[in-house]
């Protein structure tokens, strides 16, 4: 096979291929390898490569495979690990210059299962300093630019983990998400992101803060390769206290069922979005409404969701700010420029503020929760706006939107409130904007229910194929 054609095949195609020895662990990896020393320097995808021990790992893979012995789930996989999670061995730094020289010496559960099943590390994603902020950019390494136009944000926090897929650098990645942070590079790159269930991914160990909001998952260009890493990555592990009992079933399986005659909602504004730009809202109506034509009843719905925006501010700030307090005073003389205003407002945080959040979040629960009664899915646009230009060190997002004023971080409005209530969310590529951007639809499960969100995703994506940026 030529390299394109490698660059751009599923894992589960790579799998085939490697069973009926069509290719092998050892000359994908190489070939993958070859692919982020070409292309990474225009993007800053990957900023730790691993490459001496992956070719080491696709050796002993392809050994496996010739030998007729034991082969894993993700044999001679290749794939991306967000800079956030620890790697036994290698360099992790979280994005920041407090850890620019971090090697842990144990790894993430999650990472421990992906190598159990003979996954190959290929390299560390990019991500903003300790993941805070909705684009990747910091000090230690700077900016992941949009593969569809370098001139863009991918997003963030995982937007190294997207923008790699998106790049042909490994089929899928993993990533984790705060408040959109699988989600938000998904669709600004142009893939499939899942922000599984709180808890259905362990998230052991890791830097104190998010605790109640951080969800790890899959990062993938095709669906079917994202339930495949889930499977690998999901079920109960005692080491996180919030990690949920096994599925007892495999998503990548159960994915598999029709989709027809599913209830959907879809709201283009959640009933509290201050701005939507014109193109997003118009490609995810049409998509959404895209659905009928696959059986299921799609009925556009009005929604009166409180705006979340400073709950989620006050709960970061205060585990972030508390959980750094040790070393405050160094980490703002080396803190990403964009964070210094943020710092000083944990003075304003008063006790009471963290217990309103939540209440907050119990009056988003209970709001949320009715939707399901009657509707299966619920569905948004993922962001608000496709990317944006990047102008290092910044902007968080854009402050106007639709002609009319907004917040720097109002673009993320429709994903952070699924991080509040911890229900699953998926964000599907569903269009691309007259400047040949990508535009992301979020689907939104009932709690513990990924099945549904993987088969409507699936589906969608036969019926309507999404394209790479492989001009890059």
């Amino acid at each position: 096979m030529v390299m394109k054609e490698v660059i751009w095949m599923s894992a589960e195609d790579l799998l085939r291929a490697y069973r009926r020895k069509k290719l092998s662990p050892l000359e994908v990896t190489r070939t993958l390898l070859d692919r982020v020393e070409a292309v990474n320097p225009k993007i800053k995808a990957v900023v730790t490569l691993n490459a001496e021990e992956a070719i080491k790992r696709a050796k002993k893979s392809e050994k496996a495979y010739v030998q007729g012995g034991k082969v894993g789930k993700l044999e001679g996989i290749p794939l991306g690990i967000k800079d956030l999670v620890y790697t036994k061995g290698i360099r992790t730094t979280f994005g920041s210059l407090l850890f620019k020289d971090f090697i842990p010496e144990e790894d993430a559960v999650l990472v421990e299962r992906i190598k159990r099943e003979g996954g190959i590390i290929l390299g560390k994603t990019n991500t903003p300093e300790l993941g805070l902020i909705p684009v990747t950019d910091n000090r230690l390494f700077g900016p992941t630019r949009n593969p569809w136009n370098t001139e863009r944000t991918s997003g963030g926090s995982s937007g190294g983990s997207a923008a790699g897929v998106a790049s042909g650098f490994f089929p899928f990645a993993e990533g984790s998400d705060g408040g959109g942070s699988i989600r938000l590079p998904s669709a600004l790159c142009g893939v499939f992101g899942l922000k599984p269930t709180f808890g259905r991914v362990p998230n052991y160990p890791h830097l104190p803060g998010w605790e109640t909001l951080a969800h790890e998952g899959p990062i993938a260009r095709r669906v079917e390769d994202a339930a495949l890493l889930l499977d690998i990555m999901a079920g109960y592990d005692s080491r996180d206290r919030h990690s949920l009992p096994d599925a007892g079933y495999s998503f990548r399986r159960a994915m598999r069922g029709k989709i027809k005659g599913l209830k959907l909602a879809f709201s283009p504004d959640l009933g509290y979005a201050p701005a939507v730009d014109p193109e997003v809202r118009d490609l995810t109506r049409k998509a959404a409404a895209a659905f009928g034509e696959l059986g299921c009843r799609v009925e556009e719905v009005k929604l009166d969701l409180p705006n979340m925006e400073p709950d989620l501010l006050i709960q970061v700030i205060s585990e972030t700010v508390t959980s750094t307090e040790n070393r405050l005073e160094e980490w703002k003389e080396l803190a990403f420029p964009l964070y210094l205003p943020f710092l000083g407002l944990i003075n304003t945080i008063k006790p009471q503020d963290l217990i309103r959040v939540q209440f907050r979040r119990e009056e988003l629960w209970n709001k949320v929760r009715r939707v399901f009664e009657s509707f299966d899915l619920l569905l948004c646009p993922t962001t608000a706006v496709p990317a944006f230009p990047l102008q290092p060190p910044g902007p968080m997002g854009p402050t106007v939107i639709d002609g009319k004023p907004v917040s720097p971080v109002s673009w993320i409005c429709f994903t952070f409130p699924f991080n509040l209530t911890g229900q699953p969310a998926g964000s599907i590529p569903c269009g691309l904007n007259a400047e040949g951007l990508p535009v992301g639809l979020q689907l939104v499960g009932r709690m513990y229910d990924e099945v549904i969100i993987l088969r409507a995703a699936a589906a969608f994506q036969e019926a309507h194929p999404w394209p790479f940026p492989k001009s890059i």
